[in-house]
């Protein structure tokens, strides 16, 4: 990474693209964008370096990287005194969307005992090792490649999403999550030797975590189809922002995501076929009514939107203008209208 172009131009010319370029100085997948040439990757450079950061600021360093080629994975660890404990493996559900490569559509928990687990909690723990980080929790993402776990970035701090994930957590492990942990590692050294090395396999209970994706955009009027989804079987929790006179935009990133669900339940076909429902929702733009930008021209009213109460004073206005050129009989004015509209 650098701060100015020339510092990142020979990696740019030498490595194979594609190739990720974000800002170090900001979240949420803002400004994370896959460039698939040098030109690309020069535009968006400079982009960044004019961009003011969803956190805030300015972008003052833009950081390329290697695009690695697989599922992309969340180790979530508390350490105390150096002993790093396992206390939830996820996997980001992430698609494209409404133009962007990386959106969140959920985060899927991973059985410990799965071999992708097997491979990356010993891993991120080498990574807290060589890192120094002795004490608290951490957040670390890793691309499952065909060599194995990779590093894409460790953070030290809880996971993040508002921390709408705590239920479903504690229930998946059976009574605790990364924030009792954390604070059991500074507060409560019993408990915190207390804590098993790695989540239970298999988990306690059945749930995931979806992130609503918008494909439509404009000022919401009403929100009918967080009531649907209220209704659903398996639901357990739906934070949003979105209320009637928020602003919408299509969903890109962390930044314009629209709402998070927890769902939980024992049957795990319950769980598919509610998380279905929630995406076709999304694919139909039934979670939000929104308002009617301006007024339709007349001429091209739907048979839906039509209005009489639109038509009718022209109409009115129109028949009167007629009689007073007219001195036909009422069939004739009447056919006068008729041809007038």
């Amino acid at each position: 990474g650098g701060e100015h172009f020339s510092e990142v131009e020979d990696f740019l010319l030498t490595e194979e693209y594609p190739l990720i370029m974000k800002p170090v100085d900001s979240a949420g997948s803002d400004g994370v964008k896959l460039c698939h040439s040098f030109a690309e990757a020069k535009e968006h450079f400079h982009h960044l370096k004019r961009t003011t950061m969803v956190n805030g600021g300015e972008c003052t360093t833009v950081l390329c990287q290697e695009y690695l080629r697989g599922k992309e994975y969340v180790v979530d660890h508390v350490s105390r005194d150096g002993v790093h404990k396992s206390v939830m493996t996820w996997l980001y559900d992430k698609k494209p969307a409404n133009g962007a490569s990386f959106v969140y559509f959920g985060v899927v928990p991973v059985d410990s005992e799965s071999p992708e687990a097997k491979a990356m909690i010993p891993y991120i723990r080498a990574v807290l090792d060589v890192l120094g980080v002795r004490n608290g929790p951490s957040h670390g993402e890793i691309i499952m490649t065909e060599d194995g776990p990779c590093l894409v970035e460790m953070n030290c701090r809880a996971h993040g999403g508002d921390g709408n994930w705590q239920s479903l957590c504690s229930a998946l492990c059976g009574g605790y999550n990364q924030v009792d942990a954390t604070v059991d590692c500074y507060l409560n050294k019993e408990n915190f030797n207390r804590l098993p090395d790695k989540p239970p396999s298999p988990f306690k209970a059945s749930g995931q975590e979806v992130d609503l994706v918008s494909f439509s955009e404009g000022t919401v009027k009403a929100t009918p189809g967080f009531d649907l989804i209220r209704k659903l079987r398996s639901f357990v929790l739906l934070e949003s922002h979105v209320k009637p006179g928020s602003k919408v935009s299509k969903t890109v990133d962390l930044v314009t995501d629209i709402g998070n669900i927890i769902l939980m339940h024992p049957d795990g076909d319950v769980l598919k076929e509610d998380t279905a429902f929630i995406r076709k929702l999304e694919e139909d733009n039934k979670l939000f009514e929104f308002e009617l930008e301006g007024k339709p021209p007349r001429t091209k009213l739907s048979e839906e939107q039509h209005d009489i109460s639109l038509v009718l004073p022209e109409a009115l206005s129109t028949y009167k203008n007629i009689r007073k050129l007219s001195t036909a009989d009422e069939d004739e004015n009447e056919l006068l209208l008729i041809t007038a509209h």
